[in-house]
């Protein structure tokens, strides 16, 4: 394997975004995050001020999904739930366009949406990755969702939230990675469970990818990695 083990944290944005997730749950994830020094935990509103909180000092940034799962409440309610965000600790914003007028092509409607949250974020330093949701979408509308984001000054597009029906594939991704300039990144989302479908993504395009399963991909590749160059236990400096 090529890719390092750190490469592969830094891939990660630790996803708690399950709608049964308690305040411990919250605060167990975040400790992994911190653990292995993922890159990114990607939580729900409420629980930015506690993430904030427990990876204070680290180099783990504190994302939000905005306008999640389903992308359709309006653009002002949006740009609030980002500002809300980012006052809160946010760093970064997961927001989902509105897939209902993507399927309806009003792309003008889709572009200013998503264009009002880049805005707002970008004022105050924060990144955007925009959800397409691909499973309800044909190629057409996947290619003009990456080119409307594109366009509107998103950092990201991403494949999907989690909760619908189908996640991340890799003709998707390298479709999403075709259709959007060098100065947009790709995000994988859904069914990313193991070492082997990180390093898929990885070669496929996205740059970052979310998971629940942080633990047991970040421990297949120890395992994998056995040593570090330096011959020291890749596991010892990890608590």
């Amino acid at each position: 394997m090529d890719v390092t083990c750190e490469q592969i944290a830094r891939m990660i944005d630790h996803s708690l975004l399950r709608p049964e997730l308690t305040d411990e749950d919250i605060i167990q994830g975040c400790e992994i995050a911190r653990k292995y020094r993922v890159a990114s935990v990607c939580c729900r509103p409420s629980d930015i001020v506690t993430a904030k909180k427990i990876l204070f000092g680290t180099e783990v940034k504190v994302g939000a999904v905005i306008g999640f799962p389903h992308g359709s409440n309006k653009t002002e309610t949006k740009v609030f739930e980002a500002q809300q965000a980012m006052k809160d600790g946010a760093e970064e914003l997961d927001m989902v366009l509105h897939i209902g007028k993507l399927l309806s092509r009003e792309y003008d409607y889709v572009k200013k949406d998503i264009q009002a949250v880049v805005d707002v974020a970008h004022r105050n330093g924060a990144i955007v990755k925009v959800i397409l949701e691909n499973y309800y979408l044909i190629d057409e509308l996947k290619i003009k969702g990456c080119q409307l984001a594109g366009e509107a000054g998103a950092d990201f597009v991403k494949t999907s939230t989690g909760f619908a029906a189908g996640g991340a594939t890799l003709a998707d991704l390298q479709l999403m990675r075709q259709s959007v300039s060098l100065g947009v990144q790709v995000k994988a989302a859904g069914g990313v469970r193991d070492l082997d479908m990180a390093l898929k993504v990885r070669e496929a395009g996205a740059i970052r990818f979310g998971a629940t399963k942080t633990v047991e991909i970040m421990e297949e590749c120890y395992r994998r990695k056995k040593v570090t160059s330096s011959g020291e236990n890749p596991g010892a400096s990890r608590g």
